[in-house]
């Protein structure tokens, strides 16, 4: 009995002293320009630290929603653009100058979306579409999977299928401004 007790008393100091490190550790990578503030306020007083520490929390939190709602916005704009270019292409039977130019800021929005992913080298697919009309209709689906595949995830997870889906965005994109 007396073992047990001291067995759950062990667990608890150890939960106790171990949990502020890793939430720590978490918010530190999250967050990594906090610490130096973080430090500095410790220098000069170490009672109100722990109040500064958690209002940088609390900001650094709110800042990554932020970003997190920005990348939504972002992915959900790819979408729209890729929806107007499939209805203009539909309309003329060709893409336009304007057409172009949301193929261009299609393309930067992709760059900014796979860079938020932390997606790195540009891992394309192999296999691109024979026709203008072929990739256009794939560039809507991909785009409206990458809308609903980043609104399934979290601002802490990172989707391998998502970075996947704007790989194949990019590819799409690529496509058709240069293979056209």
């Amino acid at each position: 009995m007396r073992l047990r007790f001291l067995i759950i008393i062990g667990f608890g100091i150890a939960a106790l002293f171990g949990l502020p490190g890793t939430a720590a550790a978490q918010i530190n990578q999250q967050c990594p320009h906090i610490e130096p503030l973080l430090q500095q306020q410790e220098r000069r007083d170490r009672r109100s630290a722990v109040t500064v520490r958690e209002q940088l929390i609390k900001l650094c939190i709110q800042e990554n929603k932020k970003d997190f709602e920005k990348l939504i916005e972002r992915t959900e704009e790819i979408a729209k653009l890729s929806g107007e270019l499939q209805t203009s292409f539909d309309e003329n039977k060709s893409l336009s100058k304007d057409d172009k130019q949301k193929l261009k800021r299609v393309e930067k929005l992709v760059k900014k979306v796979r860079s938020e992913l932390r997606a790195s080298g540009d891992d394309e697919d192999k296999e691109l579409p024979q026709d203008v009309v072929e990739a256009l209709k794939l560039l809507q689906e991909s785009a409206s999977n990458l809308v609903s595949e980043i609104k399934k995830t979290t601002r802490h997870s990172v989707s391998l299928v998502a970075i996947k889906t704007s790989n194949t965005v990019m590819s799409i994109v690529k496509f058709l401004r240069f293979g056209n």
